[in-house]
C-alpha cells in the first residue's frame, strides 16, 4: 500500500474512532454524501480537503503522521534487559519515564506532582544514562524510544507489573462513568478462541492510536485510563472441584 493510500485509510479510522460519519464529512466540506464515499474510495483528496477533515477531529497534518506510523510503521521498541531492571528496580523512575512517553513535559510534571528541580535533574540524568532520552538544552527532552514499549514478556518491569500493577488495578470498584468490568467464562473450539484473541489485538491497536491522537491535547482535556485485555484457559468448576 503506498503512503497516500495509508493516510487515507488512517483517515477513516480516526473519523471511526471520534465517532464522524460521511454525513458529516459531507457536512463540513459541503459536498454530497456520495462524494464523500467516491473521494475515500477513489483516495482522490485535496491537501486543503484533508486539512479540513483532520479540523473535523482536532487534529493536524503531523498527528495523522503519527497515528499512521503507528499502524503501518510499528513504531515500538523494546528495551534492554538492563534497562527495564533499572526501571523496575525504581518505580518512581518508571512513572516519570511513562510521563514522557504520554506527551508531559518538565514543567508540567513539575506542578502535577510538586517535584523540585533538584530531584527531576536526578532523575533525567538516569534516563539519560540509560540512552531513554537525552536531556538538551533548557531541560528540554527528547525521547530516544517510541511511545509504544515492548515490555519483555519474561522482563523485571512485567514482572513488577504481575506483582504490584495488576492486583492495584483489579481492587478498583469500577463504578465510574467510562469505566468496566467484565468476565465471562464458556467453551470455545481452538478457532474460536483465534478469533477473540485477534479482536483483542484489534482493541489494544485501537486504544495505542487514540493515545497517539490524543497525546497534545491539553491536560484538563483527558485523563488517564488503563486497558486490560486478557484470555486464557479457564474452567472455574475444576477449581471447585479440586478444592473440595
Amino acid at each position: 500500500m503506498n503512503q497516500s493510500n495509508q493516510w487515507v485509510d488512517t483517515l477513516k479510522r480516526c473519523l471511526k474512532a471520534r465517532g464522524f460519519t460521511y454525513r458529516d464529512v459531507a457536512q463540513t466540506l459541503k459536498l454530497s454524501e456520495a462524494s464523500i464515499k467516491r473521494l475515500f474510495s477513489e483516495r482522490s483528496f485535496t491537501l486543503q480537503r484533508l486539512e479540513r477533515i483532520c479540523r473535523m477531529v482536532d487534529m493536524s497534518f503531523s498527528d495523522l503522521a503519527r497515528v499512521n506510523d503507528l499502524k503501518y510503521l510499528e513504531r515500538q521498541t523494546t528495551l534492554s534487559v538492563e534497562q527495564e531492571a533499572a526501571l523496575a528496580a525504581d518505580a518512581i523512575l518508571l512513572c516519570y519515564f511513562y510521563l514522557f512517553l504520554n506527551g508531559w513535559d518538565i514543567d508540567r510534571i513539575a506542578s502535577r506532582f510538586d517535584l523540585d528541580e533538584p530531584r527531576q535533574i536526578r532523575m533525567l540524568v538516569k534516563l539519560d544514562k540509560l540512552g531513554l532520552i537525552e536531556v538538551q538544552p533548557g531541560n528540554r527532552v527528547r525521547l530516544l524510544t517510541a511511545r509504544r514499549i515492548q515490555w519483555r514478556k519474561d522482563g523485571a518491569v512485567r514482572r513488577m507489573y504481575e506483582r504490584d500493577v495488576k492486583l492495584a488495578f483489579l481492587q478498583h470498584g469500577f463504578s465510574e462513568d467510562n469505566s468496566h468490568f467484565g468476565f465471562e467464562s464458556a467453551e470455545l473450539a481452538p478457532e474460536s478462541a483465534r478469533m477473540i484473541l485477534r479482536k483483542m489485538a484489534n482493541l489494544s491497536q485501537e486504544f495505542d492510536e487514540l493515545a497517539e491522537l490524543d497525546v497534545n491535547l491539553k491536560p484538563d482535556q483527558k485523563r488517564g485510563y488503563g486497558l486490560m485485555v486478557a484470555l486464557r484457559p479457564w474452567a472455574y468448576w475444576n477449581i471447585i472441584f479440586n478444592e473440595n
